[in-house]
């Protein structure tokens, strides 16, 4: 049960139903013609709603217990979800209930799911609110808990539920100066060289964002280009482009970039952004590892990854994912290492990164691609940058980010990335 989208609040919920009954991503779901016909502070108000249920889910659920005697559908489920969320972190108790109450079907037969969903976020508002910071941080469906506590221990995932749990800042990624942007949007300059804003409002209406002086950057999605250093006409390589914050930032250096994605709709973003910030690259459709060319001086391989070093700042992963499709993604990042090589000239560096928490899919990566090619090096020298603690660096010579580093400053996204020099 889906309610239509006619509200923040249905439009959240039909979210939820598609994310948890589906296995939709968020960023899929919303670019839709359903959502999109909504208004633009309606679609970012069911966003934040929807976000706030997937980051709290755990708690909601535990809340709900205490109320409920029988399993429900998804649908109801998922209104009561919501609901308790809202009325916890602060909802006004009268609006909430009332308007969630009335995407229920009407009663029907011995049917009565408004009456219940009614009873239900009452006695949540009445009796549960002030409950919900005594419980526990929501933790990772275990799934992806398991193999994230075999890799880093309890105590790392606990610091990084904590971190999905508070979400994440704003980071921008300057085309110049990063001091003079952060006095212009109200931010601070982050040890990487990255720009972060605490409780930004809408992005398209900051100041500097319509003359293309920044782009939205994670600061840990920020350092792979920043570690391959592109050279002014160095001919670079950026494989799977999309969004195009590496793109830019390549182009931002004066280097001759390629930027190549296999998605169409995802490279009409790229385009944006680089018509946005008045910078240049030559762009191709189509799948990296049917891509040929004269040799590049430097390729950037973002590859397909679990992303799941990303869920600070997309809670459906763990809800729409199960990890079945880990292994393919696997075979193909080290299918493409071997033909990224191939493109690379000698002596030429390659850039290795994903968003992944999962060492098999950051430092087995490397550590095998070195067993399967003579003279492949890693180029630790390259992580001689600013802001990089050296207890980021792996025994393999690459650069291991977790979302409960910097908590002090706001933490980061979960990255793997290694400098590769071909011989």
């Amino acid at each position: 049960m889906s309610p239509k989208p006619s509200s923040p609040r249905a439009a959240a919920v039909s979210l939820l139903d598609e994310i948890m009954g589906e296995g939709q991503l968020m960023s899929d779901l919303t670019e839709r013609k359903a959502f999109q016909r909504l208004a633009a502070q309606d679609r970012a108000a069911a966003q934040r709603l929807a976000t706030q249920t997937l980051r709290g889910l755990e708690r909601a659920d535990r809340i709900l217990d205490r109320h409920l005697r029988k399993r429900l559908p998804l649908g109801i489920k998922n209104i009561l979800r919501l609901g308790t969320v809202e009325l916890c972190l602060g909802g006004d108790a009268h609006g909430v209930v009332n308007e969630l109450v009335a995407l229920a079907p009407p009663p029907k037969g011995r049917g009565n799911y408004r009456g219940l969903i009614n009873a239900v976020l009452r006695k949540v508002a009445e009796d549960d609110v002030r409950r919900w910071n005594d419980l526990r941080i929501p933790r990772l469906p275990g799934w992806l808990r398991d193999p994230l506590v075999e890799a880093w221990g309890k105590g790392a995932i606990n610091a990084m539920e904590k971190a999905h749990f508070t979400g994440a800042p704003l980071d921008l990624t300057a085309k110049g100066d990063a001091a003079e942007l952060a006095g212009k949007v109200g931010g601070t300059v982050l040890p990487t060289g990255s720009v972060r804003v605490e409780n930004a409002g809408q992005v398209s209406r900051m100041e500097g964002y319509e003359q293309g002086a920044w782009w939205v950057q994670d600061a840990a999605a920020a350092l792979p280009a920043r570690l391959l250093a592109a050279q002014p006409g160095e001919r670079v390589l950026d494989l799977c482009a999309a969004p195009g914050g590496k793109t830019l930032q390549l182009s931002a250096a004066g280097a001759e970039v390629t930027a190549l994605d296999i998605s169409e709709r995802r490279m009409a973003r790229v385009k944006d952004n680089l018509e946005r910030t008045g910078l240049t690259a030559s762009m191709i459709v189509g799948d990296a590892l049917e891509h040929e060319a004269e040799p590049y001086d430097a390729i950037l391989l973002d590859a397909p990854c679990s992303a799941t070093g990303t869920i600070r700042r997309h809670p459906d992963l763990p809800f729409a994912k199960d990890g079945s499709e880990f292994g393919d993604l696997i075979g193909l990042q080290a299918q493409m290492i071997d033909h990224a090589l191939t493109l690379l000239k000698p002596g030429g560096r390659l850039v290795f990164c994903t968003c992944s928490l999962l060492p098999d899919e950051g430092e087995c990566q490397v550590e095998e691609a070195l067993l399967r090619h003579e003279g492949l090096t890693v180029d630790r020298t390259a992580l001689n940058h600013p802001g990089i603690d050296e207890k980021w660096i792996t025994e393999e010579g690459g650069l291991r980010l977790r979302p409960d580093y910097w908590p002090e400053l706001g933490g980061m996204d979960g990255f793997y990335i290694a400098v590769l020099r071909k011989p």
